[in-house]
């Protein structure tokens, strides 16, 4: 049984990882930033009796990440695996969004998983034994606009993860980067959903994009599910994708030079839905 630190707990991902290692018999440190707003996870943990903790956390703070992790150490024990889920998006073309927007994703979905890390690793360094999961996404391969946000922060993810696992192997400490594609989670929800009218096509397109797919929902326990795998297989493999759609998202890119890439994303709006119908066989039009 080992005692396992899941960010990013009320909802989605988060949520289905926290259940998963708990059914599974593991000790669980589920924290979010306001558990008053959430109560589901506490009372599903109750009713089931699951060794389910729920925690004040807040990744962007500094103080709180420090309180939340003595907290979980002196109630549970030494903290076994790490799963940095927190995370947060804002949609908009990067002369429009605001530069707050900018920050603030960057500082959930970056600097938050920095704090947990460093918060951490010295007692798994000391035991010589220890995971970290970091649940990044296919948009650490995939800049699509105007995911610019959320896009930058999961490729310094990526870039983050590799480099830690390269410090920590020779401390017997695994780190593994879980991509998923499109999962039904309320991010994905919100991405779907249409905003206010921009100079930029590509909001619209890409809201039209997911909503289509999320016609035919991934659940976030897929990721769940591979999240526990990973924690419990010993491998080292870094990265994993997750779910129906990742490897094809990856693929995608890849198979494109990095002109042709910008100009798929530059088409006008008619040109752009072929495209997508070509090449992922589904008709992404909204629907008048």
């Amino acid at each position: 049984m080992a005692t396992v630190l899941v960010t990013g707990c009320s909802t989605g991902i988060g949520f289905a990882t926290a259940l998963a290692f708990g059914r599974a018999g593991h000790r669980v440190a589920a924290t979010m930033r306001n558990p008053n707003r959430s109560p589901d996870l506490a009372s599903i943990s109750a009713r089931e009796s699951l060794p389910i903790t729920v925690f004040t956390m807040d990744v962007d703070s500094d103080a709180s990440v420090s309180a939340a992790i003595k907290s979980i150490e002196q109630e549970l024990g030494r903290i076994d695996v790490l799963v940095n889920n927190a995370g947060i998006e804002r949609m908009g073309a990067v002369e429009e969004l605001a530069l707050a927007d900018f920050r603030a994703v960057m500082e959930t979905n970056y600097f938050g998983v920095i704090r947990c890390i460093q918060a951490v690793v010295p007692g798994m360094r000391e035991r010589r034994k220890g995971c970290i999961i970091n649940v990044a996404s296919v948009a650490g391969h995939v800049a699509v606009s105007p995911m610019a946000s959320y896009t930058a922060s999961k490729h310094a993810l990526e870039a983050l993860s590799e480099c830690l696992a390269q410090e920590l192997k020779p401390h017997d400490i695994r780190v593994a980067i879980v991509e998923p594609g499109i999962i039904d989670t309320a991010m994905s929800r919100h991405i779907g959903v249409l905003l206010e009218p921009s100079r930029y096509p590509q909001q619209r397109r890409v809201a039209a994009l997911f909503s289509t797919v999320l016609k035919q929902p991934a659940p976030p326990s897929l990721v769940a599910e591979k999240i526990l795998e990973i924690a419990a297989n010993n491998g080292w493999q870094l990265r994993h994708l997750v779910g129906p759609d990742a490897a094809f998202f990856v693929g995608w890119r890849k198979g494109m030079c990095d002109e042709e890439w910008v100009n798929v994303g530059a088409l006008e709006d008619a040109a752009w839905y072929d495209r997508i119908q070509a090449d992922f066989g589904m008709d992404a039009r909204p629907v008048a």
